[in-house]
């Protein structure tokens, strides 16, 4: 599957950030574990947090602490949050070569983030990776019925930023980010380098598909 060529009517470019933008999961991982140490709560294997990121910090968590500890879920937000906020650019980076879509890419399109991602979290990596001034407009949830799949994250930066559906593009590696992108009414491409599942997104028929960095930096630069 090729990714094809991006439409020329295309005038913003609107991305996920963890497994899309970013390879964070590492200091995920650590912070959880971290939260969980402090919980006295057994520590898990780092591959199968990687598992619960996607869906926001609280999904995370509570996959993380367990369905069954209510008592330490909400504590255990409070407690990730001093721990990611330390650590979250630890090892944190923009994917090899995605700096390019920094440099050269988009002198006619803008750019815009949209993550189940905590606002404060993805600010603060922005701002620590340099990049924060890339971005015309950055979207997180507003509370829990406002995380992708539900598009109201793409519809407020099309509304912010003035453009129409036919638009605009989402790059994300999560069915969440393609079906976002689908009710939103825009197109979607879907990476194959991030966190997601490769078949249950490709199940949903993305308008593009790139399966390396490289691959999407030729998709959108050219």
């Amino acid at each position: 599957m090729t990714p094809g060529v991006l439409p020329e009517a295309v005038r913003l470019v609107i991305f996920d950030v963890d497994g899309t933008l970013i390879d964070s999961k590492h200091d995920i991982a650590t912070s959880v574990n971290l939260t969980l140490s402090d919980l006295a709560l057994p520590t898990r294997a780092p591959e199968e947090i990687f598992t619960f990121v996607g869906d926001g910090v609280k999904r995370l968590l509570r996959s993380a602490v367990g369905e069954e500890n209510d008592a330490r879920y909400e504590e255990s937000l409070r407690i990730f949050r001093r721990h990611y906020l330390t650590h979250c650019l630890d090892t944190t980076q923009l994917y090899p070569g995605l700096e390019r879509l920094f440099g050269h890419m988009m002198e006619t399109q803008l750019k815009a983030l949209a993550t189940n991602k905590s606002l404060e979290y993805t600010l603060r990596i922005v701002e620590g990776l340099k990049v924060q001034e890339q971005f015309a407009s950055i979207e997180g949830p507003l509370d829990q019925t406002d995380l992708k799949p539900d598009p109201g994250m793409v519809l407020r930066t099309l509304d912010k930023l003035a453009v129409r559906p036919e638009e605009a593009i989402f790059v994300g590696d999560s069915t969440n980010d393609i079906r976002a992108a689908q009710a939103a009414g825009i197109s979607s491409c879907a990476i194959g380098y991030g966190y997601g599942h490769r078949e249950k997104v490709l199940a949903l028929h993305p308008d593009y598909y790139c399966e390396s960095p490289n691959d999407l930096v030729s998709f959108l630069v050219g």
